[in-house]
């Protein structure tokens, strides 16, 4: 697998996504091997490391992502009655680039 699905694969259009929300500056869609039931996953379109490694952009550019996990993850919520976000980091985060898995549901794998 690559460093940087997201930037790759998805924001590329190597492999197609369906988007739940798009801004200028974020996209959000359905994770493409969901983990769980419901599975969206909100990436920067611009790369940035980490969360923790900002790669040298804005931090008004993490807020405008941040917006959109909000507004997705209180549509989740709505529908469902509950949801998770979260984030990894360091060994844990697989694609070498920001990105928040909003979901719900319990494990399918």
């Amino acid at each position: 697998m690559s460093e940087d699905f997201y930037c790759d694969e998805a924001l590329s259009g190597r492999t197609p996504v369906e988007v739940v929300a798009e801004t200028e500056e974020a996209l959000a869609f359905h994770h493409t091997r969901p983990f769980w039931p419901v599975h969206i996953v909100v990436v920067p379109k611009r790369h940035i490391p980490s969360l923790t490694d900002l790669g040298g952009a804005d931090e008004g550019l993490l807020h405008s992502v941040l917006a959109v996990v909000r507004q997705v993850a209180g549509r989740v919520e709505t529908e469902h009655g509950a949801c998770r976000v979260l984030t990894n980091l360091g060994r844990y985060q697989d694609s070498k680039h920001l990105h928040f898995h909003v979901a719900a549901g319990e494990e399918l794998r």
